[in-house]
C-alpha cells in the first residue's frame, strides 16, 4: 500500500513556518533547550526540530505536546475557533430558508 505525501502550497508552508518559528522563539524565551522541551513533550528532538522548521508532516500531538510543555496549550484551543466565514453561510441559509 502506498501512502499519499502531504502537500502544503507555498504560501502555506510559510505560515507553518512562522508558527514553527514562534515556537522556537517561545522555547529560547524560556531559556529551554531542545532536550529539556523534546524529554517534556515525549518526542525525539529531532521531532521538535522539525517542529521548529513547521514541518506538516508531524502529528498534530507532538506540536500539543511541544504547546503545553510551553505552558501554551490554550493556544490551541484559538484554532478555527472563529468561524466567521461559516457563520456567514449559515446566516446566508436561514435568511434565504424564510
Amino acid at each position: 500500500m502506498t501512502t499519499k505525501s502531504k502537500l502544503l502550497f507555498p504560501k502555506h508552508q510559510k505560515i507553518m513556518e512562522q508558527v514553527g518559528e514562534n515556537i522556537k522563539l517561545a522555547r529560547k524565551r524560556r531559556k529551554l533547550t531542545t532536550i529539556q522541551v523534546s524529554e517534556r513533550a515525549a518526542i525525539n528532538r529531532s521531532t521538535l526540530y522539525q517542529i521548529e522548521k513547521g514541518n506538516g508532516r508531524v502529528s498534530i500531538a507532538a506540536y500539543f505536546n511541544t504547546l503545553r510543555v510551553l505552558g501554551l496549550q490554550d493556544d490551541f484551543l484559538k484554532l478555527a475557533a472563529d468561524d466567521s466565514f461559516g457563520r456567514k453561510l449559515q446566516d446566508l441559509s436561514l435568511i434565504s430558508n424564510k
